[in-house]
């Protein structure tokens, strides 16, 4: 890569046992660490900084592009979408918050991108979920919630436009968080007063915000609004209670509770998928609407794309397509038996019994990987 078109890694971009969200290269434009490398202790990242680091300039997602329904629109890559759509989430972020003109229409635009994307690249996409989900900053987070309700409008039956709507709620619910979310994550003392009360608030806090910046969508704001409802009256802010509150919010809801789980914090343990599957399977028998619920539960299946799986002959593999029909999952090995990394994956139908998943690891430090090998996508 000319090295024109890099800039360097700042501190604290990188994180031990989280994935690189992108290529790293030297001053020169060589590849040192391709995407998904995990760098597995502080010495390590310590040796790294030190050799210099530099990353691709990111620029953002062309959000009016494949506008034209008649068109058939190119073939995407998720991991290499993944930097360009946190910029571009950053900036219609601050555009909403400056209330900018064209607020509204960056907003919708970036929602219809990754709707699209979710349903040309559906498995890679939710494979970026488990992936970062180990600690994902709070754009990460804003940017899983919407892949997650972008699935679940699909098992939902829902039209593009409404489905639009989901995601750039999801995008944006938890816009009055936004700039004391990533501090919250990683402290492991209790919240203040002042802290609760915004917490408590933010429903309506983000919709004011989104109205400010002229983001006048009627179901947009109502979503935002009841995503912290529950079903027996005990949310907030309303205290709505059942078919009172919307079945997009219960899925943006259940897309954020779902994240909470899985993924680590200075205060607690991540929960395993399998666990937080099983949590949202009680949860749904108290919703009187279970559309959402099972959608979801539909969407990521027993094992979710990203997931890693020990399998019957004790390889670690990581699944790359959910199950299909009576076919099983789809996965990559990656460790052997042993314990040894594969120097290149290797397939696994893990319909046959010798590829059988018999349970779903969740390390807090991941191996490393190639995520655009793993998904066919090449170099």
């Amino acid at each position: 890569m000319n090295s024109a078109h890099l800039m360097r890694v700042a501190p604290g971009a990188l994180v031990v046992g989280k994935p690189l969200p992108w290529a790293v290269y030297d001053d020169r434009g060589n590849v040192l660490l391709k995407q998904g490398y995990v760098i597995q202790n502080d010495t390590q990242l310590e040796q790294l900084f030190e050799r210099g680091l530099f990353h691709p300039r990111h620029y953002e997602v062309d959000i009016g592009a494949d506008q034209d329904q008649e068109e058939e629109p190119r073939e995407r890559n998720p991991f290499a979408d993944y930097g360009p759509l946190l910029k571009t989430l950053s900036t219609t972020i601050t555009h909403i918050n400056e209330r900018s003109p064209d607020a509204r229409e960056r907003l919708l635009g970036l929602a219809r991108f990754i709707v699209r994307l979710c349903r040309q690249a559906t498995d890679p996409c939710l494979a970026l979920v488990h992936l970062y989900s180990v600690q994902p900053d709070a754009r990460e987070q804003l940017l899983f919630y919407a892949i997650l309700c972008s699935v679940v409008g699909d098992y939902m039956a829902m039209d593009e436009k409404h489905q639009t709507v989901m995601v750039a709620a999801a995008l944006t619910g938890n816009l009055a968080l936004q700039p004391f979310l990533d501090k919250l994550n990683r402290s492991n003392r209790r919240l203040s007063e002042d802290q609760r009360a915004i917490l408590r608030k933010h429903p309506q806090l983000s919709a004011q915000a989104l109205e400010n910046a002229g983001v006048d969508n009627r179901l947009l704001l109502a979503i935002v609004m009841q995503h912290h409802e529950e079903p027996d009256g005990s949310g907030h802010p309303q205290g709505l209670r059942g078919e009172q509150i919307r079945p997009e919010a219960r899925a943006l809801a259940l897309a954020e509770r779902y994240m909470a789980m899985i993924t680590k914090r200075p205060y607690r343990e991540r929960l395993g998928i399998t666990k937080a599957r099983e949590l949202l399977a009680g949860a749904a028998q108290a919703d009187s609407d279970q559309a959402a619920p099972n959608a979801l539960l539909k969407a990521l299946t027993d094992t979710p794309p990203g997931a890693l799986v020990r399998l019957a002959n004790q390889e670690i593999a990581v699944v790359t397509k959910r199950p299909l029909g009576t076919s099983g999952p789809e996965a990559q090995a990656i460790i052997s038996p042993d314990g040894y990394w594969y120097m290149s994956s290797s397939y696994r139908d893990c319909s046959h019994e010798e590829y059988a998943v018999m349970n779903i690891e969740m390390p807090d430090i991941l191996p490393p990987m190639d995520f655009a090998v793993l998904w066919g996508y090449g170099e």
